[in-house]
């Protein structure tokens, strides 16, 4: 490939199994208003997994602070139409931001349904530990609903450990100790 060719840093052109074509890339402050647009696309229930409660609209003070990152700390991909930031339809974020301790890391992802079931959260999880491992961060975690059987079936088929959270929450806390990670 040219060098003219190649995509910048965490750039990759993505074919899904149903052929739809998605460009991952880090998340831009262009992205808030296209992300806003299409969070009405999503059903209740991927938003409620995403961010553990129920809301009908992501404020524009929301999207700001998703698309707006520290990136000493923190680092979300998305996976968007091959457009440029603030035309594209994003169709799944990733994000992870490390905690003040500066070892752990919690992770976040958001597949919509409209490309679930095609490998996507996967890819995106292994670019999300790549990053920690960069950042010399050990351990990786997020809370997962306990029905939410697609992502707890991914991280241990990555090497997360499952930890009960709250008794009657229903949450479960998803651990990958990073030297001990089969993912990429």
């Amino acid at each position: 490939m040219a060098a003219r060719d190649r995509l910048p840093p965490w750039h990759e052109m993505l074919v899904l199994p149903n052929r739809r074509e998605v460009l991952i890339r880090p998340i831009r402050p262009e992205d808030a208003e296209p992300i806003r647009a299409s969070f009405g696309l999503l059903q209740p229930e991927e938003v409620r997994q995403r961010f553990l409660y129920s809301m009908k609209e992501l404020t524009p003070e929301m999207a700001e602070r998703l698309t707006r990152l520290n990136p000493k700390t923190e680092f979300a991909l998305v996976a968007a139409e091959p457009l440029p930031p603030g035309e594209a339809l994003v169709g799944a974020v990733a994000r992870i931001a490390i905690d003040d301790n500066g070892t752990d890391a919690e992770f976040a992802i958001l597949v919509s349904h409209f490309i679930s079931y095609m490998g996507l959260g996967r890819y995106l999880m292994t670019r999300l530990v790549k990053w920690a491992r960069g950042k010399k961060v050990e351990r990786i975690y997020g809370d997962v609903f306990e029905h939410n059987l697609p992502m707890l079936e991914l991280a241990e088929s990555i090497g997360f450990s499952r930890e009960i959270q709250q008794e009657g929450q229903g949450l479960v806390r998803v651990i990958l100790t990073l030297n001990d990670a089969k993912a990429a």
